[in-house]
């Protein structure tokens, strides 16, 4: 059967930065995946947490499917769903308050995505960085249960309840090209497990990027051996997910 791949991007296609502006791209990325979503009849897809403007500015000139916030928008063949600030007042409105929670925390960062908010402590001291996860895990209490917090890497996040990776990827496989195959992911953090279990029950294959306990039964060492993987199968290799290494 032939597969639908469907990629994570921060530390998956690119390694984590400092900051998430700060994000390389390696020059070769983009005409590997443009090859290789050739070779695949189109059923190639990033699924991410940020939004979808943002993967266009990093991977431009191309454009390509994009799941972002973690589902909350979603981009299949041009057309944009979802996503909109105006249909989250509440998110909104609770915002400044946890902008005002983490003010005076050197070195912690907020990313309003405007349908989900993170905080991202990565180059805070330890202090800083565990004040920051209660503020943020302070809002999402507050919110209730139309909202939940995923907790990564040195980031805690809130999205609508409903937005999974899982379900992002179940959304693709509706339709075409996706549908009738069978579907990949790659991704590395926490918030990606929800969506190797999704598609370990759908049969496909979930690969873990770097270390960890996972669901994943197949795993890469990092981003740069997930580019080699794909410039391999974008130039001709046998795509076979079941012969990765196992996690």
């Amino acid at each position: 059967m032939s597969i639908a791949l469907f990629l994570d991007f921060d530390g998956t296609l690119v390694e984590i930065a400092p900051r998430p502006d700060a994000v390389q791209v390696d020059p070769d990325l983009v005409p590997t995946l443009e090859r290789l979503r050739s070779r695949l009849g189109g059923a190639l897809a990033i699924v991410t947490g940020r939004p979808v403007g943002v993967i266009d500015d990093f991977l431009a000139p191309a454009r390509f499917d994009v799941a972002g916030l973690h589902g909350v928008e979603r981009r299949v063949d041009g057309a944009l769903a979802g996503g909109r600030p105006e249909d989250h007042p509440d998110l909104r409105a609770e915002v400044p308050r946890l902008q005002h929670r983490v003010a005076d925390l050197d070195a912690v960062l907020i990313e309003d995505k405007g349908a989900s908010v993170a905080v991202h402590w990565r180059l805070a001291s330890a202090e800083d960085a565990a004040r920051a996860e209660e503020a943020v895990k302070a809002s999402a209490a507050a919110l209730g249960q139309a909202y939940r917090l995923q907790l990564g890497k040195a980031v805690g996040e809130i999205v609508p309840a409903s937005a999974t990776k899982g379900h992002a990827i179940r959304g693709f496989l509706e339709a075409a090209p996706y549908a009738g195959l069978r579907p990949v992911f790659l991704g590395d953090d926490r918030t990606d497990e929800i969506a190797f279990a999704s598609v370990n029950a759908d049969g496909g294959v979930s690969v873990r990027v770097g270390p960890g306990e996972t669901a994943a039964p197949r795993r890469l060492a990092d981003p740069e051996a997930v580019r080699a993987l794909l410039r391999a199968w974008a130039d001709g290799a046998p795509i076979e997910p079941d012969a990765l290494p196992p996690a």
